[in-house]
C-alpha cells in the first residue's frame, strides 16, 4: 500500500511539474493526489508498520500493536493536526492576498509608477530590481511581480526589451522574498512552522539574497539590450483615488506589522494578518463611503456589494486556485509524513548523498549539496512540496541554519526556469514568455545569482 501512495504522489507530482503541457491547472492533481493519498491511508492502516507522530516529530513506539478503531482514530486525529496547519498557512496567505487586492482597488500602486523619472534603460533595470527585492519581501515575489511587470507594460513600450526586465524582475523577486518571512510561501511555511524566526532569518540571508539579485543585474545592465535610453510609452493620465498613496502605505504597514505582532503575543501569524486586515477594511470602508460591510451580505444584492464596497470587491479577486493548491499539494505531503515515509529518506540521505561542503552542525549528516540540489529541484518542480517534504525529513532546531538555507536555496533556486517559481509562471502569463527563451536568455543569469548566494550564505553562517 505504501508504494500505491508514493506512487500517486509521483503522478500527481508529474502532472503538477507538466501543467502548461498537459493543459490541466495544477490545484486539480494536487487536489486528486491528496484525496487518494488519504483513502489509501484509511484503507491499509493496518497494514502500516510505522506511523509518524507529527506533534512530537518521530515514529510513534508499538503502532503495530494497537487495533482498528485505535489506529483509525490516529489518523483522524493526525489529519486534523495536520489540516490545522495547513489551515494557518493559507488563512494568512488569503489574508495577505486580500489586503494587497484592497491596496490595489485605490490604485495604490499606481504610487510606485512616479518613481521611474529617468529614460536610461540601465537605471529602469536597477529601478525595478530593487524594487522587486523590497516589495516582495512585504507583499510577496508573486505579488510583486505582477505589480511591477503591470507597471513594467504601461512604461517600456518594446516587448522584446520588456521581456529582459520582466526576466530580471522575477530573479529579483525571488531573491526578495527569500530573507522575509512574508516574501515567498515557502518562507512563511518554515516562519509559521516555528523553524525560522524573523531576526535571523534577515540576518542570515539579506546579504546572500540581496547578492542574488544585485549580481545578475549587473551583469545585465552591460547587455546590448539595456544600452542607450527607452522610448518611453505616453499614457494618458487617468484620475486615481486622492487616498491611494494612503492605502499604499497603510496596506504594507499593516503586512510589515505582522511579524511584530507574532514576537509580542507569541500568538500565529494568521492571527495578526487578521487584525491586519480588519484595520486596513475599516479604512477602506471609510474612504470609499461604502454602505456595506464584511458581515452584512444579502444574496440579492451580492452585485452592488461587489461594485460599491472595496473589501468585498477584493475578496472576489484573490487567487482561490493558488489557494486550493496550497491545500491540496501540502495535505498530499502530509499523507507521506504521516507514514514515516519522509523520515526513513531523512534518514537514508547521509549514507546515500556524499558530504560536500560544511556539514550542518547538529551533526545530522545533511550536507550543503543536499540543499543545493533541492534548489535546483525546485527550479524543476514546485518549491511548495520540496519545502513541505524537508519539514517531514529533518529534525532540526529552531534557527538551524539548515532550515535557512532550505529557505535560501527553495527560494531563488527557482528562478533558474521560468516554471520553477509562481512569480516566473504569472510573469509568463503575463507576457507570454516563451520556456526555451526564458532559459536561453535568462536562466544563466539566474544560476550565478543562486551560486553567488549560496557561496554568500556560507560565510554569513559562521557569523552566528
Amino acid at each position: 500500500m505504501e508504494t500505491a501512495i508514493i506512487l500517486v504522489f509521483v503522478i500527481g507530482y508529474l502532472a503538477i511539474t507538466f501543467e502548461h503541457n498537459i493543459k490541466i491547472d495544477k490545484l486539480i492533481p494536487a487536489l486528486v493526489m491528496m484525496a487518494i493519498c488519504w483513502a489509501l491511508v484509511a484503507l491499509g492502516i493496518d497494514a502500516f508498520p510505522n506511523w509518524f507522530d507529527s506533534a512530537k516529530h518521530a515514529l510513534l513506539e508499538g503502532f503495530g500493536l494497537l487495533s482498528h478503531d485505535e489506529k483509525m482514530h490516529l489518523m483522524e486525529e493526525t489529519l486534523l493536526h495536520h489540516l490545522g496547519k495547513t489551515a494557518e498557512i493559507l488563512v494568512f496567505l488569503l489574508g495577505a492576498m486580500t489586503i494587497v487586492e484592497i491596496i490595489d482597488y485605490f490604485d495604490g500602486f499606481s504610487t510606485i509608477k512616479d518613481f521611474v523619472k529617468t529614460k536610461k534603460k540601465t537605471k529602469i533595470l536597477w529601478i525595478f530590481s530593487i524594487l522587486a527585492f523590497i516589495l516582495s519581501a512585504i507583499i510577496d515575489n508573486l505579488t510583486a511581480t505582477i505589480v511591477l511587470i503591470s507597471i513594467l507594460q504601461k512604461i517600456v513600450k518594446d516587448r522584446d526589451v520588456r521581456l529582459y526586465y520582466a526576466g530580471l524582475i522575477i530573479i529579483a523577486a525571488n531573491a526578495g522574498g527569500a530573507w522575509s518571512p512574508i516574501g515567498d510561501v515557502t518562507t512563511t511555511m518554515l516562519w509559521i512552522g516555528n523553524k525560522v524566526t524573523t531576526g535571523h532569518l534577515v540576518g542570515y540571508l539579506f546579504i546572500p539574497s540581496f547578492l542574488c539579485m544585485a549580481i545578475p543585474s549587473f551583469i545585465a545592465s552591460f547587455m546590448p539590450v539595456f544600452k542607450g535610453d527607452l522610448e518611453v510609452e505616453e499614457v494618458e493620465e487617468t484620475k486615481k483615488s486622492k487616498f491611494s498613496a494612503t492605502m499604499l502605505y497603510l496596506g504594507l504597514g499593516a503586512i510589515v506589522f505582522v511579524p511584530i505582532f507574532k514576537m509580542v503575543t507569541h500568538l500565529p501569524p494568521y492571527m495578526g494578518m487578521m487584525l491586519s486586515l480588519g484595520v486596513v477594511a475599516i479604512f477602506a470602508e471609510i474612504y470609499s463611503s461604502s454602505k456595506f460591510s464584511l458581515t452584512e451580505f444579502d444574496a440579492d444584492e451580492s452585485d452592488a456589494h461587489a461594485s460599491h464596497s472595496p473589501v468585498h470587491h477584493s475578496l472576489s479577486k484573490i487567487e482561490l486556485p493558488s489557494i486550493l493548491f496550497f491545500l491540496g499539494i501540502l495535505m498530499a505531503v502530509a499523507a507521506l509524513e504521516s507514514l514515516g515515509i519522509l523520515f526513513g529518506f531523512a534518514e537514508s540521505l547521509p549514507a546515500s548523498m556524499p558530504m560536500l561542503g560544511t556539514e550542518i552542525h547538529t551533526g545530522e549528516g545533511v550536507s550543503d549539496l543536499v540543499v543545493l540540489l533541492l534548489g535546483v529541484g525546485s527550479a524543476v518542480i514546485d518549491n511548495v512540496p520540496l519545502v513541505a517534504a524537508s519539514l517531514g525529513m529533518f529534525h532540526e532546531a529552531t534557527d538551524n541554519e539548515l532550515w535557512h538555507f532550505i529557505a535560501f536555496s527553495a527560494g531563488t533556486g527557482g528562478s533558474m526556469l521560468i516554471i520553477g517559481s509562481a512569480a516566473g509562471v504569472v510573469a509568463m502569463g503575463m507576457e507570454k514568455i516563451d520556456f526555451f527563451w526564458y532559459l536561453k536568455k535568462i536562466s544563466w543569469l539566474a544560476l550565478i545569482g543562486f551560486l553567488v548566494g549560496s557561496a554568500a550564505f556560507m560565510v554569513t553562517r559562521t557569523l552566528f
